[in-house]
């Protein structure tokens, strides 16, 4: 099993780490404690030391001339960084890039999943500044145990306080379980908006900031996919371990997925691609001296319908074709309609009617649509939505496969 690094920070849910500890051990996984100096005024070390059977960390470095540099040694080792738990100084620390500790400096060095359980007064909680470092992470591909509600050691009831020890553990387990549920498998996603030339200056676009074909794209690679982002013009930071092709235009989308088609397993269309475009380009800049001005739009090529075109030709359910469905109004209805009518088997419907969620947004809300009962994922951050996606790809391609053999 995995070598688990288990950061244990300055509150009072420390000594529930120790449980944390003991219950990795028990699903086979080996412990290695990282104690913030803060830390070790609620537990000692020797606790952790007894339980893990390894020296507790606490310092950037290990004692003589010729020692390891540890965070750079522990970094390429293990499997999951696990936070418990996570306070408000640690995850501002890591949401920064603050490197000022063992623990901080390991995060900054590490390429193993993190998980982060957060706990912490009510207030501290839901102020901006904690909330945004929270989004930051996520974004980044953190994962996060949620924290509870119940009674708080400052004497609080509300929000903040850590959760069980049971739930960290299958979390922390689950996330080393499917770190490479998707190896072996091909991915493209498409992700952002195309823009649309009106001449060599001015263009047709649309809101999409390609956060959620990012975070999708960044979650597959993490299982293990071999992750194809084909991406329209965005201005966030790309996701690790991807393959990217960039395009401007919907006709250039067009011609960068329509090659991949053939060795792929799944294509997630995640992009927000334009319907219509120009019908002529002005090769000049259009003078602003008309009182107005008439464009004519032309259809551009639909890229989901080719691809269910070659799957017929070539007599093939391969690859599993997953489109998006922005809507504004009777979202659901609509979004079904879309996915019969272009013959997909998966479509994933959200509202963009709301400025705080869907395009140009950090959260987002969901409905899968395929061939059985929808399924509605509320609000949360685009990671986290990309996560249940994730999830539910790994089961249609396991469906695919088990039908094949049968």
């Amino acid at each position: 099993m995995a070598l688990i690094a288990l950061g244990v920070t300055g509150g009072i849910g420390a000594y529930k780490a120790v449980e944390v500890a003991r219950g990795l051990q028990k699903r086979g996984h080996d412990v290695v404690a990282l104690m913030t100096r803060n830390a070790r005024r609620f537990v000692g070390e020797v606790t952790f030391e007894a339980i893990t059977r390894r020296r507790v960390i606490t310092g950037q470095w290990a004692p003589g001339t010729n020692a390891d540099i540890e965070h750079i040694a522990i970094a390429s080792d293990i499997g999951l960084l696990l936070v418990v738990p996570a306070t408000a100084n640690t995850i501002g620390k890591f949401a920064h890039g603050i490197a000022d500790d063992f623990l901080s400096s390991l995060y900054l060095a590490t390429t193993a999943p993190v998980l982060l359980a957060p706990a912490m007064n009510t207030n501290m909680l839901a102020h901006p500044a904690v909330q945004q470092n929270l989004q930051t992470l996520a974004a980044r591909g953190v994962r996060f145990v949620d924290p509870g509600d119940g009674y708080l050691a400052c004497g609080w009831i509300g929000k903040g306080r850590l959760a069980e020890p049971e739930a960290i553990v299958a979390a922390a387990d689950a996330m080393l379980t499917r770190g490479h549920a998707l190896l072996g498998r091909n991915v493209v996603v498409t992700a952002g908006p195309t823009f649309e030339d009106l001449d060599p200056v001015r263009f047709i676009g649309n809101r999409s900031s390609g956060r959620m074909g990012y975070a999708i794209a960044g979650e597959l690679a993490r299982r293990g996919a071999a992750v194809t982002l084909i991406t329209g013009p965005t201005a966030i930071e790309l996701p690790a371990g991807v393959a990217v092709i960039r395009v401007r235009s919907a006709a250039e989308m067009h011609l960068a997925v329509l090659p991949q088609v053939p060795q792929v397993d799944a294509l997630v269309m995640a992009a927000a691609v334009a319907n219509y475009t120009p019908a002529h380009v002005a090769t000049q800049k259009i003078a602003h001296d008309a009182p107005a001005l008439t464009v004519a739009l032309a259809p551009t090529p639909d890229i989901l319908a080719a691809v269910v075109a070659w799957r017929a030709r070539k007599g093939r359910t391969t690859p599993l074709l997953v489109g998006f469905a922005a809507e504004t109004h009777d979202v659901v209805e609509r979004a079904r309609a879309k996915r019969l009518r272009k013959g997909i088997d998966v479509i994933v419907a959200n509202d963009v009617s709301k400025n705080d969620v869907g395009f140009d947004a950090d959260d987002n809300a969901v409905t899968i649509i395929g061939a059985g009962a929808d399924e509605h994922v509320p609000r949360a951050s685009k990671a986290a939505i990309a996560a249940v996606l994730a999830d539910r790809l790994e089961q249609w391609l396991a469906g695919q496969a088990a039908e094949a053999k049968a």
